[in-house]
């Protein structure tokens, strides 16, 4: 299937596969399936890939998922250019 290689979080390279298998093998939250898979825990803390993880964590609901508090968001300190991070600078 075409979407099992489907890079969810670009950060940490989690594919939408290894999420949906973690899903299903521990029942997992969404704040479950971030630390499982570090899935959100990238540069962009989630910004990109949070919805996906919320939507993929609510894929066959169960009651322990429905009392649980969504993943958390957490937008860096202050924006950091790729210039800084790769310390390349011309």
């Amino acid at each position: 299937m075409q979407n099992e290689k489907m890079i969810v979080c670009r950060c940490e390279e989690v594919t939408y596969k290894e999420l949906m298998e973690t899903k299903k093998t521990y029942n997992c939250s969404a704040r479950e399936l971030k630390l499982r898979t570090r899935a959100g825990m990238g540069y962009c803390g989630g910004r990109t890939c949070r919805g996906m993880i919320d939507k993929i964590a609510m894929f066959q609901d169960s009651p322990k998922n429905n009392k649980e508090v969504s993943l958390k968001y957490q937008p860096p300190i202050r924006p950091v250019s790729f210039t800084d991070l790769g310390g390349v600078k011309q």
